[in-house]
Order: structure tokens, then sequence, then C-alpha cells
């Protein structure tokens, strides 16, 4: 419990604002490249694990889309509390919402306590230099137009630091790696049009609460521009998305299990000359 002289922890997203914009996306037709390439990276890894799963769990913000992936699967909103039964899945997915997340490691723990011993657990968001050109372009704008800045693009989580969420969550086996889209855009304001049909537009909490000046706008189109053209064709922009994947597994006897510290068999220093001789 919070006392009188304690000051509530500021929030990073304006959750209301997410849903709105999550909500236009839907009116608008949503743009789902992202979501395709993540919804094909997964099922490639899934394929290489050589199992069959039949009690699915998506966590997303875009139900639509990954209710026809995984036809099977029980569909969660990515909301603070997630609606998952304890230890009820061999496989839970969280689709593309991570990076929307107050608590990032806490949705972790909530998916690895619905995973049966031995389930999965696959994590995919945007991370690391995602739309690092935007963010530039709109800063340089700003501050050289309005004299000032403004919370616009979300703060993306490095590859190592998300990776080691999966440890905090208790899960075994963990792996982090990612990936980079490049997408080609006609100018700043088709890629402005695709955020918003991706449900990604700007919800922090202390962004700015009126219209963008257009001056501002039309400063930082230039910028982007001038800065990050596309390399293929110059009159258009470039847009970076890294993807991050995350993969744990819950823990179980049957897993590979570390050797006990002191235990190896041959000291270190004589298992490297070793591997040199046979080099040699």
């Amino acid at each position: 419990m919070m006392n009188a002289h304690q000051k509530p922890v500021p929030q990073l997203i304006d959750r209301a604002a997410l849903m709105r914009n999550r909500a236009r996306a839907e009116r608008m037709g949503s743009v789902d490249f992202l979501h395709r390439l993540i919804a094909d990276e997964i099922e490639d890894r899934l394929a290489e694990v050589n199992r069959q799963f039949t009690d699915i769990a998506v966590v997303t913000g875009m139900p639509e889309f990954w209710q026809g992936v995984f036809p099977q699967a029980k569909i969660v909103a990515d909301s603070p509390d997630l609606a998952l039964e304890s230890g009820a899945h061999d496989l839970v997915i969280h689709a593309m919402a991570l990076h929307w997340s107050e608590d990032p490691v806490g949705q972790i723990v909530q998916c690895a306590r619905a995973l049966r011993p031995d389930g999965l657990f696959i994590a995919a968001c945007p991370g690391g230099r995602s739309l690092f050109e935007l963010r530039d372009a709109l800063t340089r704008a700003e501050a050289e137009v309005a004299g000032g800045l403004s919370p616009r693009i979300l703060p993306m989580g490095e590859i190592r630091d998300l990776g080691a969420l999966l440890g905090r969550a208790g899960l075994s086996l963990p792996v982090a790696d990612q990936i980079s889209q490049n997408v080609s855009y006609r100018g700043l304001i088709h890629l402005a049009h695709d955020l918003r049909a991706m449900g990604e537009g700007n919800a922090l909490n202390a962004r700015l609460r009126r219209p963008t000046r257009r001056d501002v706008l039309l400063r930082a189109a230039t910028l982007y521009a001038e800065s990050h053209p596309d390399p293929v064709d110059p009159e258009r922009i470039r847009a970076t998305f890294d993807l991050v994947f995350l993969t744990g597994w819950a823990p179980d006897a049957s897993q590979q299990q570390p050797l006990r510290p002191g235990s190896a068999k041959m000291p270190l220093a004589e298992a490297l000359a070793q591997l040199r001789k046979t080099d040699e």
C-alpha cells in the first residue's frame, strides 16, 4: 500500500489512447505486414521444435489477425492482468504487444505461469533501432521550429535488456534474437498513415495533447527525406523496424541442465590445450 508521502509512479502509456488508436486502425483497415512477418517467423520456429502444440494462447492487441493464424488458440487481450489460467497451455505467444506494456516482465511472468512444465513461451515486438529515422526527423524539426521537444516515439527496448526479462520471469533456456526489416515509403505522410493503421500511433502519457503544428511536420518531412532516403530509390524514405523475438521454456526436469560449478571432469586450460592440438 502506498503511504501518504509517496508519490504515484508516473505511467508511461496512456492505455485509453492506445485502445482508441487500435480501434481507429480497425476502422481504417489494419495494416498488418509486421504481424504477418512475425507470424511467418514464429511458424518457422515452431516447425523446428518438432512438437505438436495443442493448447495455445496468443496475447495480442490485434485479435482478428492472430485468430486467423492460430484458429484453435485462445486469444487474450494484452491488458495488465492477462486472462490466462495457470498451467493451462503448452504454448503462449505474446504477439506485437509487449512494447506497449507498462510492466513487460509482469506480462512474461503471467505467461510463464500459464504454461505447463516444458511449455514454450514466444514473444515478438519492435525494439532496438525501430523507427530511429522518424525519431531523428521529428526531434530535430520540433527543436528547430518550435524550440522544444515532446515525446513522440515509444522508447524501444534493446535485445539484451529484453532477453534478460526471460530469466527474471523464471523461464529456462532463454534465447533472444532480432531481425531487421527496412520499409520504403513515398514520404513521411505515408509512413504516418501506416503507423496509424497499425494501431502504433503515439499513446505516450506525456505526449503533446494538441495537433502538431503544420510547419513542424513539413520540416520533419524535409529532414527525413534529406537524412534517411531509401538507398534503392533516393526519392523515397526508409523506415527501420527491428523485431525482437524472445523464447523460453517453463522449467521441467527433462530439460538439459547446466553443470554444477566445479563438476567439470577436465580443467579449462587442459581442454583448450587439447583443442589447439586437434586444430593443428
